[in-house]
């Protein structure tokens, strides 16, 4: 069929002859046969327009170039994994925080098959779903009760659904944020059904702000951490506990949207400290709400914590059924909790295993990688700067290291070809060099890495 030439629309194979073309049908193995048969459907029906149009002849083997490229373009939309060379450790668009290598065996036997999610063992009884994920976030929290929805998203979503529908909650105009994808604060406020009180300005909220809008009586105070930007210069916020003092002589509890969370002290991995939930609860924060994907370390998920009269309104709300997560996610979570409350969580976490590796080390692991390869001067390995990412501490640098390639070829094709690997690997052009940045990439992710870039060099 190879030299079959196409003139007509009648020449056209059928779309069943095609799907059995041996060239197609191995570019298809990574999808589901009805979907690579309505890609081979679209391409047969743009041929035939292109052919009552052009009346140009088509050698069959342009056609299949053409749908084995066009299920490969739609094949690379699956879910898989890719080697993060960006140098940010929580990346939004690859997942965000790494989750560690052997969660989901541990938690395999508790995943598969049936499980006593919502039963009580004791009793014979219908139990309570992710009981103890709930007490281990209570727990590390130091909070009297927690939840589990989603997202953060949801979690804030959520709260002021349950406390502030058709009610004001007062937010600080500095911290009307917009979160990834294009979500924004304000907008979540009002889809809630509350109403929103702007105080302040964009760089400077006082208490006195605060203050004068508990006069009209509002249902909530709601802080919300800028972990996605910071403002410097002259500006002026108020702090958790001064807020709480104030909110307390007129019942008006205060939410805390930390956005990351983070239960653990970040100064010895990055220089900085972020504010973390124990401290939120111990300002006094009615609820405080944050992502289980990011800082922690975890899977998606919207965390709350705080008091347990408040805990049990928010899941009496009939929108909590719409936002509660599975089996796998509790069990996930369990797991991962169980890392911070028994201390293992520097080996166990990936992330903070990533943030912890120095300079040096970086140094080292990429200097073994070049002497592997002998790529001559087509690599260099320079001191890079890394990002913890994923909204969180956005002005802080990793030291890191990279791979710097000397190249024929635009910094834009490296990355496509890059890209185009397998599994992918996804650097960062800077200063019209793309580079690969050591940061987020371990040591099994560093042989695969050393075999694709031996493989890529000659064509680089």
């Amino acid at each position: 069929m190879d030299e079959l030439v196409i003139k007509s629309r009648r020449d056209v194979p059928s779309v069943e002859i095609l799907a059995s073309d041996q060239a197609i049908v191995s570019a298809s193995s990574a999808l589901a046969r009805p979907l690579a048969v309505e890609v081979i459907r679209g391409i047969v029906e743009k041929v035939k327009s292109r052919l009552d149009k052009a009346k140009t002849a088509l050698p069959y083997r342009d056609l299949q170039a053409e749908i084995v490229n066009e299920i490969s373009m739609v094949a690379a939309g699956k879910i898989a994994r890719v080697i993060n060379g960006t140098g940010i450790l929580v990346h939004t668009n690859l997942g965000r925080a790494p989750l560690p290598e052997g969660l989901f065996e541990s938690i395999r036997r508790h995943i598969t098959g049936y499980g006593n999610v919502e039963f009580d063992i004791l009793t014979g009884r219908r139990g309570r779903r992710g009981m103890i994920a709930e007490k281990y976030l209570a727990l590390l929290s130091e909070a009297k009760a927690g939840a589990v929805v989603n997202n953060n998203a949801a979690a804030l979503f959520l709260v002021l659904n349950t406390f502030a529908a058709r009610r004001k909650v007062v937010i600080s105009r500095g911290e009307l944020v917009q979160i990834g994808g294009g979500f924004r604060i304000p907008d979540i406020i009002r889809k809630s059904g509350a109403r929103l009180l702007e105080i302040g300005t964009s760089n400077i909220t006082t208490l006195d702000d605060y203050r004068r809008a508990l006069e009209e009586k509002p249902a909530l105070i709601l802080k919300v951490h800028r972990s996605n930007f910071s403002v410097t210069g002259f500006a002026e916020e108020v702090a958790i506990r001064p807020l709480v003092e104030l909110g307390t002589k007129t019942d008006v509890p205060v939410i805390n949207d930390l956005g990351s969370g983070v239960f653990v002290d970040t100064m010895e991995f990055i220089g900085s400290r972020e504010p973390t939930v124990q401290s939120s609860v111990r300002d006094g924060a009615a609820l405080t709400c944050f992502s289980g994907d990011k800082l922690l370390g975890g899977v998606q998920a919207g965390l709350i914590v705080g008091r347990q009269e408040m805990i049990a309104r928010v899941k009496k709300n009939p929108v909590f059924r719409a936002m509660r997560v599975d089996k796998t996610v509790f069990s996930a979570l369990e797991e991962l909790l169980g890392f911070y409350l028994d201390g293992t969580w520097k080996d166990n976490i990936k992330l903070w295993r990533l943030a912890g590796i120095r300079e040096a080390e970086l140094y080292q692991k990429g200097r073994r990688l070049l002497r592997e390869i002998d790529a001559g001067d087509r690599i260099v390995l320079e001191g890079s700067s890394g990002q913890m990412g994923g909204g969180s501490l956005p002005e802080v640098p990793l030291p890191s290291v990279a791979l710097v390639f000397q190249s024929r070829l635009s910094p834009q094709e490296l990355a496509a070809r890059f890209r185009r690997a397998i599994p992918p690997v996804i650097g960062r052009i800077c200063n019209e060099r793309f580079m690969i940045d050591l940061k987020a990439v371990d040591d099994d992710d560093l042989t695969v890495l050393t075999a694709i870039i031996r493989q890529l060099l000659p064509q680089l």
